[in-house]
């Protein structure tokens, strides 16, 4: 493994992201011109088990790496509804890519948050910055000669790995005081990991890039990190990254923001089902008598009804919920409590529910069988979508802590 370098001596003046002109709009326009073309590399993308080159490339030109990323360090900050609308446009033309973008580009905004100003001025480098992050804790992080630390250990699911700068993953660590180890969060550069060849043979999101990194005496300094876990963050104190930046939602919750990204991707994945169930209705006829077009059929006509609200009903939560978070982080620190997360995550915990609920009650049974062979769309989105509600953050937090929770501190409960 390389060996970290010191912190670069502070910019005399900060760097321009490259299209300084670029506004939100346009960058969400890009990615709405962009996903129709991402259909057709599905499988390509799978048996890849990531998106190409090429696609990272036209991402890169179009700045979607750099929505979170602060100006300070050649980023576009736009924000979060920013953020999320791209995720939600890419994912409805291929989930698997636009799970990898997500889950690769989302945690910049953790790093501006929670971080100290010498690592950000070292991490961020020019902004261009990918980094997926873990919260299962392994590994472990152990005090170096050099006062930093030497990581060891293999973490898996980390989406966004195949084209990534960085690595945020969190190890055990005993305390100063002796005791048991406990979770501590780290960044790694690329050059302190390797990434596995071991992603692909999921039952779905196939070319998610989901790749494990392992590190072998992976060597960062002292202040890359941190003696906490991110989902247990509080920042009614105030962050680092909102004095240094002077924007509120570089003082937002960690944890609302990443079941947001949960939400923001179940929205996109099922307005592809929806796209896709659209297509047979004009290209294909009803089973039985009267043998009609499906657009004219009362019982299809309802089946896509039903699921186009709900659908748009859980775009409207969740892009309601942004609004919420974006509000909230307006308001002050002291406003960022473990109520309003919480909150927020229930809203996402239904989106969640109504995206899967309009797939699976609605779009998928009725599809029809030629329409879910391998390799055709349907089929696909059913097999992501399935692998998608498996996750941890979706079916075990989402679904049964986060809501008893929310009640616990409602009432006081310990």
């Amino acid at each position: 493994m390389g060996v970290v370098t010191s912190i670069p001596e502070r910019r005399l003046s900060p760097p321009s992201p490259p299209e300084p002109g670029l506004t939100p709009e346009e960058m969400v326009a890009r990615a709405e011109a962009i996903a129709p073309s991402l259909v057709e590399r599905q499988a390509e993308t799978e048996r890849r088990t990531f998106y190409g080159e090429d696609v990272h490339e036209e991402f890169t030109r179009a700045g979607f790496y750099r929505i979170l990323v602060p100006r300070r360090y050649g980023g576009y900050e736009f924000g979060i509804d920013t953020f999320m609308r791209v995720t939600m446009a890419l994912t409805r033309g291929c989930p698997s890519t636009g799970w990898m973008y997500c889950l690769g580009a989302a945690h910049a905004l953790a790093v501006a948050t929670l971080f100290e100003e010498r690592v950000q001025e070292e991490v961020f480098g020019d902004g261009h910055f990918i980094c997926p992050a873990t919260v299962m804790p392994g590994g472990t992080a152990e005090p170096a000669d050099d006062g930093g630390w030497v990581l060891n250990g293999t973490w898996g699911y980390c989406s966004g790995s195949p084209y990534a700068t960085h690595f945020i993953g969190h190890a055990m660590v005993a305390p100063d005081g002796g005791g048991e180890p406990e979770p501590a969060m780290f960044i790694a550069p690329r050059s302190e990991w390797t990434r596995l060849d071991d992603w692909g043979r999921a039952l779905g999101l196939k070319g998610s890039g989901s790749h494990s990194i392992r590190i072998e005496n992976g060597r960062i300094p002292a202040h890359f990190l941190m003696r906490t876990h991110m989902s247990q963050v509080s920042v009614t104190e105030g962050t680092p990254g909102r004095a240094l930046h002077g924007n509120p939602e570089y003082g937002g919750g960690q944890l609302s923001f990443m079941v947001m990204e949960d939400a923001a991707l179940a929205v996109g994945i099922a307005r592809g089902a929806l796209d896709a169930y659209e297509d047979l209705m004009r290209s294909r006829t009803t089973p039985f008598p009267p043998i009609v077009p499906r657009s004219e059929d009362p019982d299809y006509q309802l089946r896509y009804g039903k699921a186009a609200g709900m659908i748009a009903t859980a775009e409207a939560a969740t892009l309601d919920a942004v609004r919420q978070w974006r509000e909230t982080c307006a308001r002050g620190p002291a406003a960022v409590t473990r109520e309003q997360e919480l909150r927020i995550a229930g809203i996402c915990s239904e989106v969640v529910d109504l995206c899967w609920r309009a797939v699976e009650r609605h779009l998928y049974p009725t599809a029809g069988s030629s329409a879910v062979r391998n390799g055709e769309r349907m089929e696909r989105i059913w097999r992501d979508m399935s692998m998608f509600v498996t996750h941890a953050g979706v079916s075990t937090f989402l679904a049964t802590i986060a809501p008893r929770d929310l009640a616990r501190v409602r009432f006081g409960v310990e």
